[in-house]
């Protein structure tokens, strides 16, 4: 098996998989675009808001009118949100209106209905202001958070809930976003039962396709294809043929090794795939194939392998396809001393404390619930053996 540094593995993946994940705009409706990253300028395609209007229940009034008070006007209308209301103020008088509603032309302030009463005895509707207020008061005027053809956000921006209620406000039914990569997810083991399943003996629960679908959408990725395949040729070729019908990329675990019953390596080799070791640990055994037009990643079957797999070869490119921004490594200060094998970069697990960075277990490829209680990677170079506490040390956040 041929080995190669980690370094070399990255830009060999990312040769591999640069043409299936270059980006693309697609149009997405407003509401489906939560977490999506805006892929143009958006102006606003009108005034908001789009029309004078009241910024309380209250009467529309010209502040001349109530200038001293108290003063009682006769009310010669009502208004309600959504409807259009009367063209104009009668002078002297007041519009009884709602919030959002239109103001009349001539009306040029609100009195809040608490600033008001009814006349008591009127034989007409009439209202006492015992409050005046001045010219523009409680009045939200058309284009006061927004005019039309200004820059309501720029490409780059991931949307969130308030961008979304800003674009809804507009009217804007789509909006231009960076189109998600499409991923399928294919585990390989005879030895793995689905959740829910009993264990029989020699058997294990599959994790690695959940983690991986869920580190996807993590990251910005479309899962359009999950499936478990045993160590059967046959059942791999087929499930791998349908995997690479919707996908831009596909991420297989396990059967890469050199042992026997490796489908992986065994259906894909002939295809042309490269499958070697990389000096890293956890994450050795890797493989790099096109299948049908359609780059296929191979990572180990074990699930920090394939977690780690996923963090260091997978993720940087995935992030840059969907216009997000890298994660970056930090310095951080170790807690306690490591060891770590000559000629392999190591990634440790680790958790944040308030000494720096501290190891969270061993470096074994199975320890997933030690992996989940991790929150970093501790980066540790080919050439580093030992490490005393207080040193830094890299660590990339998971």
């Amino acid at each position: 098996m041929t080995s190669r540094s980690v370094e070399d593995h990255a830009r060999a993946v990312a040769r591999l998989l640069g043409p299936a994940l270059t980006p693309h705009t697609e149009s997405v409706a407003v509401a489906a675009a939560l977490g999506r990253v805006l892929d143009a300028d958006v102006h606003s395609p009108l005034d908001l808001p789009p029309f004078r209007n009241s910024q309380m229940d209250g009467f529309a009034v010209a502040a001349d009118s109530v200038r001293a008070v108290p003063v009682t006007l006769p009310v010669s209308a009502t208004v309600a949100a959504g409807s259009a209301g009367p063209a104009r103020l009668v002078p002297g008088s007041a519009v009884r209106i709602m919030t959002g509603a239109p103001l009349p032309d001539g009306a040029d302030a609100v009195v809040p209905v608490e600033d008001t009463e009814p006349t008591a005895g009127a034989t007409t509707d009439t209202v006492t202001v015992h409050r005046g207020r001045a010219s523009g008061e409680f009045v939200r005027d058309r284009g006061g958070d927004v005019h039309a053809g200004e820059l309501l956000l720029g490409a780059g921006a991931v949307l969130t809930a308030r961008h979304l209620a800003m674009f809804a406000a507009v009217g804007a039914a789509e909006l231009p976003v960076r189109r998600r990569p499409r991923v399928a997810v294919l585990t390989t083991g005879s030895e793995l039962v689905a959740a829910g399943n009993p264990l029989r003996p020699g058997q294990i629960y599959e994790s690695n396709g959940i983690a991986l679908a869920a580190s996807l959408t993590t990251n910005s990725a479309d899962v359009v294809f999950a499936e478990s395949s045993t160590d059967d040729p046959d059942q791999f070729r087929d499930l791998l043929r349908r995997a690479t019908e919707s996908a831009d990329l596909v991420l297989t675990s396990g059967g890469v090794s050199m042992g026997e019953f490796e489908v992986v390596r065994e259906v894909l080799t002939p295809l042309g795939g490269w499958f070697g070791h990389v000096a890293m640990q956890p994450g050795g055994p890797q493989g790099l194939t096109v299948v049908d037009g359609v780059p296929v990643l191979s990572f180990p079957g074990n699930p920090v392998s394939t977690l780690v797999s996923f963090e260091v070869f997978a993720r940087p490119l995935l992030l840059r396809a969907a216009g997000l921004a890298p994660v970056h490594a930090g310095a951080r200060a170790l807690a306690g001393p490591l060891t770590s094998p000559a000629g392999r970069r190591q990634f440790l697990r680790g958790r944040l404390v308030d000494e720096g960075v501290r190891l969270e277990s061993g470096p074994g490829s199975h320890l997933v619930a030690a992996l989940a209680r991790a929150d970093v990677l501790i980066d540790v170079p080919a050439d580093v053996t030992t490490m005393e506490a207080g040193e830094n040390v890299q660590v990339w956040p998971l």
